[in-house]
């Protein structure tokens, strides 16, 4: 009897482990398929959902010329490097530049023209290429030299550059609103892409306007980069 009642005892120990071990085989499992279906989430909205991401880098060094006399035109050249970060296409409709002198706090607008080195040589064989909407596959990147021109007549002084010292820039882009997913997109959405910059006039003599452009330098000779800003939710 006594024999009887300690392999009972035993089996019913034998029951109880492998229960424990079953059950906690089971919470194993389902934390890993859980972990799975996390990762394959995060691994199709980083490679395919993604909206678009793009951040723009400016070097530098750019270059202006004021070539026209009795004008207010003025052309601002910058070499930008266009990164998408998102893993959607993301499309640029437009690019603005407010130009800022800090002595006089006057801001005048430019807007995209063209994509080239400005030379007046070029200009007159209008050897430019017109600025037009630029498309940035997911995870890709394209560097232009945008020319911008003097946004009208109404634009206000006549020459914002034309002294020696720093400068203020703003550059900012419009982009295409991605909706492809609807609500989720526009939970997400951001606001303008947009970098600010500070670059200096070291000498100015007009006679470089003849044929070709002035620098303007970054104090610290770093690029400078910019992306989206925050956007208020609806």
């Amino acid at each position: 009897m006594a024999l009887m009642a300690r392999r009972i005892q035993s089996e019913a120990g034998d029951v109880a482990v492998g229960t424990v071990v079953k059950r906690e085989g089971g919470k194993v499992a389902t934390l890993v398929a859980l972990v799975a279906l996390a990762f394959s989430a995060y691994s199709l909205w980083e490679t395919s959902l993604k909206q678009p991401d793009v951040r723009i880098f400016v070097p530098p060094v750019i270059q202006f010329s004021a070539p026209y006399n009795n004008s207010n035109f003025e052309v601002i050249a910058i070499p930008v490097t266009f990164a998408n970060e998102g893993a959607r296409t993301g499309t640029v409709l437009s690019m603005e530049l407010a130009v800022t002198d800090p002595r006089t706090s006057q801001t005048k607008l430019f807007y995209a023209a063209d994509f080239g080195r400005w030379t007046m040589e070029r200009t007159r064989a209008q050897a430019y290429q017109p600025f037009a909407p630029l498309s940035l596959a997911g995870r890709a990147s394209r560097t232009e030299t945008v020319l911008f021109y003097t946004r009208g007549d109404d634009q206000k002084p006549a020459q914002i550059i034309e002294k020696t010292g720093p400068y203020g820039f703003k550059l900012t882009l419009e982009q295409a609103v991605a909706d492809d997913l609807g609500v989720v997109d526009k939970w997400l959405s951001s606001g303008p892409v947009s970098v600010s910059f500070e670059r200096e006039l070291r000498f100015y003599d007009a006679r470089a306007f003849n044929n070709g452009t002035l620098p303007l330098y970054a104090k610290d000779w770093r690029s400078t980069q910019g992306g989206p800003t925050a956007a208020a939710k609806e």
